[in-house]
C-alpha cells in the first residue's frame, strides 16, 4: 500500500471512530447528570421526611402556648425530669400535683418506666364543684383510683390515639380518638397540649378530669 492510500485509510478510520467516541462521552455525561439529579432529589426527599418526622414529634395544641419558654417548666426542662417532678414545674398543673402528693403517688409516677399520663389542667379540676373536689382530695383511696385511671403503662405516640383503647394503672380502660392535632379521651376530655415529653413519660394535657366507670 503506497503512502497516499495509507493516509486515506487512516482518515476514514478516524472519521468513523471519532463520532463514536464523542457519542460515548455524551452518554456518560448524560448518565452522570441524571445520577446527580436523582441523588439530589433523594436528598431533598430525605430532608423533607426528616423535617416532617421532627414536626410530628413536637408538642401540639392551643395550651402549649402557655408553657414557659425556658427553665424547668419549659418543654426542654420537663424532658429532663421524671413526670411528677416535671408536672410540678408547670403552673397549669398545680392542682394535679397537689392531688398526686395527697395520694402519695409522687414516687410511684417518678419511678415508673415508659408510661403515658393524661394530665388534667387546673381548669379541668375547677369544673368539679368545690365541695366534691375537697371531698375527693381528702379521700386517699378514691383519689388514688381517679389519678391512676389517668396513667397508661406504655408510651403512646399521637398516632396511637387515633382509635385506641388502653388499660390504665387503675385496672380499667380508657379510650381515645381523633387525628392530626385533635384528640379526645373517653369522648369527653380534649387534649389541649399533647406529646409533651418527660424523662419517663409522654404527657397529654387534657381539659377534663377522667372518672373511672367503677
Amino acid at each position: 500500500m503506497n503512502t497516499r492510500m495509507r493516509r486515506a485509510a487512516v482518515a476514514v478510520t478516524a472519521a468513523v471512530v471519532l463520532p463514536i467516541a464523542l457519542s460515548a462521552c455524551s452518554d456518560d455525561s448524560s448518565d452522570t447528570s441524571s445520577s446527580s439529579k436523582a441523588a439530589s432529589s433523594a436528598s431533598d426527599e430525605a430532608t423533607d421526611s426528616s423535617s416532617d418526622m421532627a414536626a410530628m414529634d413536637e408538642p401540639f395544641g392551643p395550651a402549649c402556648a402557655t408553657v414557659p419558654k425556658d427553665g424547668a417548666g419549659s418543654f426542654d426542662g420537663m424532658a429532663k425530669d421524671p413526670v411528677a417532678t416535671a408536672a410540678s414545674n408547670n403552673p397549669a398543673l398545680s392542682t394535679l400535683v397537689t392531688a398526686v402528693k395527697k395520694a402519695g403517688l409522687v414516687d410511684t409516677l417518678n419511678n415508673a418506666e415508659n408510661i403515658t399520663v393524661f394530665a388534667p389542667t387546673n381548669d379541668a379540676f375547677a369544673k368539679i364543684p368545690k365541695a366534691d373536689l375537697d371531698k375527693v382530695l381528702n379521700n386517699k383511696a378514691q383519689l388514688t383510683k381517679i389519678l391512676t385511671y389517668h396513667v397508661v403503662g406504655q408510651k403512646l405516640a399521637p398516632k396511637d390515639l387515633e382509635n385506641g383503647s388502653f388499660p390504665t394503672l387503675e385496672k380499667s380502660e380508657l379510650t381515645t380518638s381523633g387525628s392530626g392535632e385533635s384528640y379526645t379521651v373517653n369522648d369527653s376530655g380534649k387534649v389541649v397540649c399533647g406529646n409533651v415529653k418527660t424523662a419517663n413519660a409522654n404527657v397529654y394535657i387534657i381539659d377534663t378530669v377522667l372518672m373511672p366507670k367503677s
